[in-house]
């Protein structure tokens, strides 16, 4: 069996294209290791041509990993699943983002950081397309780590950061826009933010290394809380000037979806957003979670439990 790789975007230094994925395919050990060859060295894959299905979902998110349950509990799964990790979902917040409201929109994250163990990745493909925005960020550590002034980056070499499951949304301490304020919040959403006020924290390297000898920027302004051991009005500063400054540096790539789509991303190298759409557009995605750890993290308190969240 063959599938075509090709760069995701000339311009872009991360990513790759692949078709030719079928069900079959995903079960052949040389197509397997195919890609996770290029998952390794290239971070993130647009699968394009793909079966809209469930089961073409499974069996892709299988090539990688066996399947973790989805974080958020009380998310509906979708009514064909083939696997507890399938899970569809629709995020219903609206807010007023800089003088436009939008749903669905999420600031640059990483899955779980909440939490001291980071799944592998997840691939999600969509459901439900809106006319007008919607498009998913994906942002490379490793290019980050590369582009960022030199200076501030050396500052962070051996300092971690402090994630909370209450700071999402306008309980975010960095990186929040010039202007946000809430139009709409379901109750599931103002109940968790209740219920996570005293959750446990977790924390993270800002900075990694992976096998390969590349270091990796790893670090998000969604649910963090500060740098460890500077819970400071100085270490907020400094924490603040590297989250500009990864604003002012990234290159994203921001996908345009197509019903036969699926991507997968690498949740221990890449940061991720959604730019939101007009409120008046459903947008439906579908994802599986990829088990897994790089064994970095660690909960604040020692032997406390992980809160339950959302990886979104």
């Amino acid at each position: 069996m063959t599938i075509s790789v090709q760069p995701l975007d000339a311009d872009l230094p991360f990513g790759a294209r692949i078709t030719g994925v079928t069900q079959a395919a995903c079960a052949d050990a040389e197509v397997r290791q195919q890609i996770n060859e290029v998952f390794d060295r290239d971070g993130m894959i647009v699968f394009e041509g793909m079966e809209p299905s469930n089961a073409m979902q499974m069996a892709l998110s299988e090539v990688f990993g066996p399947p973790q349950v989805y974080a958020l509990t009380d998310v509906v799964e979708s009514s064909d699943r083939v696997d507890t990790g399938v899970v569809e979902f629709e995020y219903g917040e609206v807010f007023e983002v800089d003088g436009v409201e939008l749903v669905s929109w999420l600031p640059w994250h990483f899955d779980a950081c909440y939490t001291d163990k980071l799944n592998r990745g997840g691939i999600l493909r969509a459901i439900t397309i809106p006319p007008e925005g919607g498009l998913t960020g994906f942002a490379d550590g490793i290019q980050l780590y590369n582009d960022i002034d030199p200076e501030l980056r050396d500052r962070f070499e051996n300092l971690s950061i402090v994630y909370h499951t209450h700071l999402m949304f306008l309980n975010m301490r960095f990186g929040l826009p010039k202007s946000i304020k809430p139009v709409f919040l379901r109750p599931l959403m103002t109940e968790m933010l209740a219920a996570t006020k005293d959750a446990p924290r977790a924390v993270h390297p800002a900075i990694w290394t992976r096998p390969s000898g590349e270091k990796v920027l790893h670090v998000a302004p969604w649910q963090a809380a500060g740098i460890d051991g500077m819970m400071t009005p100085e270490g907020d500063e400094l924490f603040a000037a590297l989250i500009d400054e990864v604003h002012a540096k990234v290159i994203p790539y921001r996908h345009k979806w197509s019903p036969t789509d699926m991507v997968i991303w690498d949740n221990w190298r890449f940061i991720h957003s959604v730019g939101g759409n007009p409120p008046q557009y459903p947008r439906q995605m579908q994802r599986t979670t990829i088990a897994g750890d790089y064994g970095l993290g660690r909960m604040e308190i020692a032997g406390s439990a992980a809160p339950v969240g959302m990886d979104l």
